[in-house]
């Protein structure tokens, strides 16, 4: 059986910030519905599911996230995970220039939990807390081929 990556899902308390937050890290907007209907109750398991959404693609083509704002049922605010809770906590990109991708998060007020890491030489890293307590890793290779 073949098994492809097609999206990461997350759900957010304000589409517009979250997409303007991600745009401004590079990912391009693909996509935009309003989803709604009986099929929509069956994939998700929500009765009366109801949510805008976007399908957002990193410039290689190779990495997308869909977010959703939910309409009904209403969301249900949670506070961030840690980055140590178990369970999907975070999502990462690679970037060419990791002060940039910084410089871009905090015209969104989103800043590093505590700065910029040195992997061994390799990369920079960073954790950044991101629009509805999304935890969003960047990484700039300092060794690219």
């Amino acid at each position: 059986m073949a098994v492809k990556l097609e999206n990461v899902g997350i759900a957010v308390d304000d589409l517009e910030a979250a997409i303007a937050f991600f745009t401004d890290l590079g990912l391009t907007v693909v996509g935009r519905d309003t989803v709604s209907g009986e099929w929509t109750d069956i994939a998700v398991g929500l009765d009366g599911n109801h949510a805008n959404i976007a399908m957002l693609e990193t410039p290689d083509g190779n990495g997308r996230i869909e977010l959703f704002e939910y309409m009904h049922p209403p969301a249900i605010p949670s506070t961030p995970t840690l980055p140590n809770e178990i369970g999907m906590h975070r999502v990462a990109f690679s970037v060419d220039d990791i002060d940039e991708a910084l410089d871009a998060a905090a015209k969104h007020g989103c800043h590093p939990l505590r700065g910029v890491a040195d992997y061994k030489g390799i990369y920079r890293l960073s954790y950044v807390r991101g629009p509805s307590g999304i935890i969003v890793m960047l990484a700039e290779e300092l060794t690219k081929s």
